[in-house]
């Protein structure tokens, strides 16, 4: 009989936690964003006075006219500021920010412990306006750990699509460089790949691990410590194999690239888009025209590096160095010829390069380079979103679509550095910062 009492009991507490279990979620507040000057658009360029947005369950539900709300909701003052869509920033490196200690931190830091240094850094990217962003090159395990405790609500930051692990040729830039050979082995990631069969299977390893996006390099780069150039660095063959890999397992693919060899033999090959592209000349920009082809320039990256190399307090290799000087100075004309020949061009700005939390200087690199304001910031929104191929969930504000809404005193289309001082932010209905 103690036994049935017992059996009886538990069904009971088992009952009671499903009734607990299925018991409907408190309903959220309704939020009421009242909005003094509104670029709901970016793509329409129309600045809207006087308008409330009001978001429900984390969404957009209505725009309405006037400032509305009192008594209705949770209201948000914004009413003397100028409000925008969340920013994104299509290229960045969440775990690990370039410093003295670099090179050592690649042989002491862990996965978990890049995973741990990235949620700060993403905290901090959040915090500064970008709502999105692509991490485009991470140990596998811990950008893709990092994008989903994200997803989760978990840790606080951007939305991340992740490329993890470039897919790089031995050697290269992307590769392991400039440690003890036994040491390189070890550092070394899967997706490194020579031939165009075994460059295929890096791409589907990267599918496999999680890849939301896949990331190659074309050509040599800045940072890598190996003089090895900046040109092509995969062959015609291996490059075609990759973007047909990736293509049929519905990635797209974006290219780090400097030397215009390296460029064009990519977009030749089909690639999706090139981040910085250096040394672009007049039949890239013609590659660039085909639809959905974008540029992301990352002027900050180049203006940083070559600061740093031509600093006093220098902390990059000789081969470093060298390379830094040469390209740095030169990608301002590069933007400048790919905005007058009419490529599309995507907000990016390669930061973990840069310092975390200051995207937002690369608005004002972009006018330097020709752009209007309005211009530079539609390529943080409605050009991004479409870039990466979220434009149903980012890079506006309308009805139905994730609230990812910022806002900054003063009015950015006049004076674009207003976006380097962000007063609000707000992504997925949750206000991350007011002020």
């Amino acid at each position: 009989m103690k036994s049935l009492h017992w059996i009886a009991g538990l069904m009971g507490l088992c009952a009671a936690s499903v009734a607990v279990a299925q018991s409907p979620a408190p309903v959220e507040t309704t939020r009421f964003v009242q909005a003094g000057r509104l670029l709901a658009d970016p793509a329409t360029g129309r600045v809207e006075q006087n308008k409330t947005l009001v978001i429900r369950d984390g969404r957009v539900a209505e725009i309405r006219d006037g400032f509305v709300g009192e008594g209705e909701g949770t209201v948000v003052d914004l009413r003397n500021a100028f409000v925008l869509p969340g920013l994104i920033d299509s290229h960045v490196h969440l775990t690990g920010q370039q410093n003295p200690n670099s090179r050592l931190e690649e042989v002491t830091q862990s996965s978990a412990d890049q995973a741990m240094v990235g949620a700060g850094f993403a905290r901090k990217t959040l915090m500064a306006g970008f709502t999105t962003v692509a991490d485009l090159g991470a140990e596998n395990s811990a950008i893709f750990a990092l994008r989903d405790a994200v997803k989760r609500g978990d840790v606080v930051g951007p939305r991340i699509i992740a490329a993890g692990s470039a897919v790089a040729v031995h050697g290269g830039h992307g590769d392991a460089n400039g440690f003890r050979v036994d040491i390189l082995h070890l550092l070394s990631p899967e997706s490194v790949c020579s031939g165009a069969d075994d460059c295929m299977r890096a791409v589907r390893l990267q599918v496999r691990s999680g890849a939301d996006i896949i990331k190659i390099t074309a050509t040599g780069g800045v940072l890598s410590n190996t003089a090895a150039g900046l040109a092509q660095q995969f062959s015609d063959d291996e490059l075609a194999a990759i973007i047909g890999a990736a293509h049929r397992m519905g990635r797209q693919v974006t290219a780090h690239a400097h030397g215009v060899d390296g460029i064009n033999a990519f977009l030749k090959a089909g690639g999706d888009s090139v981040e910085h592209g250096t040394y672009l000349d007049a039949e890239s920009i013609r590659l660039f025209k085909r639809p959905g082809t974008y540029l992301v320039p990352t002027l900050l990256a180049g203006d940083f590096v070559a600061r740093i190399a031509a600093s006093p307090g220098n902390f990059f290799t000789p081969a470093q160095t060298a390379k830094a000087l040469e390209i740095g100075p030169k990608m301002l004309d590069m933007a400048r010829r790919a905005h007058d020949g009419g490529v599309r061009i995507a907000f990016g700005t390669d930061t973990g390069v840069s310092a975390h939390g200051d995207n937002a200087q690369e608005f004002a690199l972009l006018v330097k380079a020709g752009l209007s304001p309005l211009e530079a910031i539609q390529a943080a929104t409605v050009a991004a979103a479409e870039h990466l191929r979220i434009g149903d969930q980012a890079g506006k504000i309308t009805v139905g679509m994730p609230a990812d809404i910022v806002a900054v005193s003063g009015d950015p289309l006049t004076d674009v550095r207003v976006l380097e001082k962000m007063r609000f932010v707000m992504k997925g209905g949750t206000v991350y910062r007011a002020e």
